[in-house]
């Protein structure tokens, strides 16, 4: 039995199906039809509606916002008071979050009046971010004046609901209000929030970012890395021999760390179709694949990944068996000698961190002790190709490798510059600090560490043996993000921009899976069509941030190769072969539904309904 039908059982013992005897014309949408002369709830929707909203509140509440809970049924009273009572809401001077049976627009004055739930307490004047509604029958009012003030609503909506209402609800949700369903959605909603909120705290400790100027503060490693730009490597030799020699030295290690849940995926990031139906584990199989079918060279593949994505990464595998790729699968956890033993590397490593992913050196001393690395050395490999985060732009380079055998590099990580500097045209001392990983976040640095990282095999043995990598885990910076350090002869190589393509949101994946990209031999390359040289700019709102959300909102990726900038916000759903240029803004506006219909062209316009569409 899967997930999902679990999931649906559960809505189906709470009689979240059972509508009305009438089904208004706006909510047949949701509907399956009519039996014994009652609505039929369409548990498929009302899941889907249901997880927008937590969504939607779940954003909010990470930004600290503010929200209102309102109930005038006394069946429900006791689970809206838990509910309130661990969010920690029900106090009336809270700033953040309150309980009402009250008034919007007219809150700043006297008022006088009667209601079922006499437990009322009002919370602060100032207006409420989002307000959460279960009987909305006795609370049209309260929605038309969020309407007034432009106030998003989530509420339960049964399948009779006016229309007027119901369009004026932001995000809602079709079901039965029932007790058990209101126990149900409110449980869901309250550990929305208190994960939400646990996260703020976490972020809050976390040592984040870190500026270029404070690097001292922090007892930095003041290394100097010379960075070489890509096009002044020497070029491959000719003989085909040579270059199959070469590459036979090299292993691509790939790591699955944890499930990213802020994408909403049940598997790793590597396993997400991102061009043509490919994913970026197959990107890089097809790379391998691509070098042995030209040079005859044996490049292995090692796979690390955690419980939580071993299976996927397995689905992924099936489609090669049988391939000329050597493809070895290592789960995290398992016993030594049975494969790499990663008992620490549970993916702490976030785009917000700086300086370069080693992870303490777990993956260097598990190539020790599960005896991968005396096998690798055995067999004549040299160098080891780490990828340690999903930049799916990632190129087995063999003039990168060629380089470095030439030269005897013991460490080399790829960069890229960001936008505050210039382009690399001569090789050029950093300091290890002035490199970072993301530059949305960094933008002070003059680096972007690309997490693709080459390393000598002979290098890490010395390392290990000789006990360099035994770090506390308290050493937070000085081991963990900087343990490239240790290697005597450490460069840089400032690759081309399109190398960089970090796998981070939904935004993200839109430009991937637009025609923005095409894929060959397992390189992604930019639509040539495409005459700005810089990508789109691609922010959507809450609703698309998961990615199963993602997907459902477009029946297909529009064309983006003339855009230049894409906002979305609000309830937006999009319709096949849609074309976007130049800058594009698309706002739903609260408590309605804006889809843009199949075929459109937009070209520098601001849409908030039906009607900007067309102009």
């Amino acid at each position: 039995m899967t997930v999902h039908s679990i999931v649906i059982q559960k809505l189906l013992s709470t009689n979240a199906q059972m509508g009305r005897r009438v089904a208004a014309h706006h909510l047949k949408e949701y509907t399956y039809g009519m039996r014994n002369k009652m609505a039929i709830i369409d548990s498929d929707k009302t899941l889907i509606c249901m997880r927008s909203a937590l969504n939607f509140m779940g954003s909010l509440a990470s930004r600290n916002g503010r929200f209102m809970f309102i109930n005038t049924n006394p069946l429900f009273d006791d689970i809206f008071h838990l509910m309130t009572t661990r969010v920690g809401s029900y106090s009336p001077s809270t700033n953040s979050l309150w309980r009402t049976g009250g008034f919007l627009t007219n809150s700043y004055s006297p008022k006088k009046f009667r209601s079922r739930n006499k437990k009322l307490v009002f919370g602060p004047t100032q207006p409420p971010d989002c307000i959460f509604i279960l009987d909305t029958d006795s609370k049209s009012s309260v929605i038309n004046e969020a309407h007034n003030l432009h106030i998003p609503v989530v509420a339960i909506v049964d399948s009779s609901m006016p229309l007027h209402s119901f369009s004026r609800v932001a995000y809602p949700v079709p079901a039965n209000p029932s007790v058990q369903f209101v126990y149900l959605f409110c449980n869901l909603l309250t550990k929305t929030l208190l994960l939400e909120k646990e996260k703020g705290k976490l972020k809050e400790a976390a040592p984040l970012q870190i500026q270029a100027g404070e690097a001292a503060k922090i007892d930095l490693p003041n290394l100097d890395v010379t960075v070489f730009p890509y096009a002044t490597l020497p070029p491959l030799s000719q003989d085909m021999e040579e270059t199959k020699k070469l590459l036979d030295k090299l292993v691509v290690l790939k790591f699955d760390a944890a499930s990213p849940r802020d994408m909403g995926l049940e598997g790793p990031k590597s396993a997400v179709g991102i061009c043509n139906g490919l994913t970026f584990l197959d990107l890089i199989i097809n790379q391998i694949q691509t070098l042995y079918s030209k040079y005859g060279c044996k490049v292995p593949l090692l796979l690390l990944s955690k419980d939580d994505t071993h299976d996927n990464t397995l689905k992924v595998l099936e489609k090669y068996q049988g391939s000329t790729v050597d493809v070895q699968r290592i789960k995290q956890g398992e016993g030594e000698g049975e494969g790499l033993e990663l008992e620490s590397l549970a993916g702490h490593y976030s785009k917000e961190d700086v300086g370069h992913p080693f992870y303490n050196g777990d993956i260097f001393r598990s190539l020790m002790t599960s005896g991968t690395l005396d096998f690798l050395l055995s067999q004549g490999k040299e160098y080891i190709l780490l990828i340690n985060k999903d930049n799916v732009a990632t190129v087995i380079d063999p003039n990168i490798l060629n380089h470095l055998v030439t030269n005897d590099i013991e460490c080399c990580m790829e960069v890229t510059p960001s936008n505050s500097f210039h382009l690399i045209s001569t090789p050029m001392n950093f300091k290890l600090w002035e490199i970072a990983q993301n530059q949305t976040k960094h933008e002070n640095f003059k680096l972007i560490d690309t997490t693709n990282t080459w390393v000598s095999l002979s290098a890490i043995k010395r390392l290990v043996d000789s006990h360099k990598l035994k770090q506390k885990k308290s050493s937070v910076l000085k081991a963990s993000l900087f343990g490239c350090q240790f290697f005597d002869k450490l460069i840089g190589v400032s690759v081309p921009e399109p190398r960089f393509l970090p796998l981070d949101a939904t935004s993200d994946l839109l430009l991937l899976q637009s025609d923005l990209y095409t894929c060959k031999e397992g390189v992604l390359t930019r639509n040539p069509a495409r005459t700005n040289p810089l990508n789109p700019v691609i922010d959507l709102g809450p609703e698309f941030q998961k990615v199963g959300d993602f997907q459902s909102r477009f029946k297909s990726i529009p064309s983006i190769v003339g855009l230049d900038s894409l906002t979305v916000r609000g309830n937006v759903w999009f319709g096949a072969n849609i074309t976007f240029k130049g800058q594009v803004a698309i706002t739903a506006k609260p408590g309605l539904r804006l889809e843009i219909p199949d075929g459109v062209v937009i070209e520098n316009k601001e849409v908030n309904g039906p009607a900007a569409i067309q102009e």
